[in-house]
């Protein structure tokens, strides 16, 4: 889908948590084929000391209705304001921006590991990987039970794990530590993560040990979406790269992490 800026309709607007909201947004038109790991960049236009996009993974895209969703997570005024938007309102918003996950062969086996509002475009990636007939397992991290969100969701798509720090829901600990971890990565032929970059380092770590195929979708701050600002660059392995527009998925052997 070309990217293109359109005033979306805001059609719902649910509160999942005390700091999460799902933004459910009408697109005029028949909606593109949106990858999996793309996103949006939404004008704040609300607030009067925002001035700068604030950039979202597509959480979700139903097609039929030409529907996007967007997690939002209240972390400062931009995403404070954009939780508290009206139904019935409009948001400006630039989509799709930026490179997406690449696709496995059908029937591969495949894990899906999002930690707090990492979990965003597992969810729309998870949507194509079913529909590619894969087998998906899908592992969420967090602090604690309250901050786990839409698991409803995600375990319509496949086998569902969770880890939380104080041990409130499934395993205790980082997702790392999870059997799924311990037990070997050598069953599943590629590994798709997003989260806090602790996290994706501590999974690329354990993929590249495992000789496992990984990707990771990077968090960076992304104003402008088409690398002008240059606010989200990131070093690779093939010198510094705009996060915005080559990625936000990398494969983790393009990124000089010390794994």
């Amino acid at each position: 889908m070309r990217k293109s800026v359109q005033n979306l309709k805001v059609i719902a607007n649910i509160q999942l948590n005390a700091d999460h909201h799902l933004l459910h947004l009408q697109v005029p038109d028949q909606i593109e084929k949106i990858d999996p790991g793309q996103f949006a960049n939404i004008l704040v236009d609300q607030s009067q000391s925002i001035f700068l996009r604030r950039p979202f993974s597509i959480h979700a895209v139903d097609y039929q209705k030409n529907i996007i969703s967007i997690l939002v997570k209240e972390v400062g005024e931009g995403t404070r304001t954009l939780s508290h938007t009206a139904v019935d309102s409009f948001l400006n918003v630039i989509f799709p921006l930026g490179h997406g996950f690449t696709l496995p062969a059908s029937k591969e086996k495949v894990l899906l590991v999002g930690g707090g509002c990492g979990i965003a475009p597992l969810l729309h990636l998870s949507q194509a990987l079913i529909n590619n007939n894969n087998d998906i397992s899908i592992l969420i991290g967090a602090r604690s039970a309250d901050d786990l969100v839409e698991l409803d969701q995600y375990v319509k798509f496949g086998k569902l794990y969770t880890t939380t720090e104080d041990g409130t829901h499934g395993e205790k600990g980082f997702v790392t530590n999870h059997p799924l971890f311990e037990e070997g990565l050598e069953k599943f032929d590629r590994i798709y993560t997003c989260g806090p970059e602790p996290m994706m380092k501590a999974v690329a770590a354990k993929a590249k040990a495992n000789a496992v195929f990984c990707e990771v979708s990077l968090e960076n701050t992304m104003a402008c979406g088409f690398g002008v600002c240059l606010c989200c660059v990131t070093e690779t392995t093939q010198g510094h790269k705009c996060v915005c527009t080559d990625g936000p998925v990398f494969n983790i052997k393009q990124l000089k992490w010390q794994i």
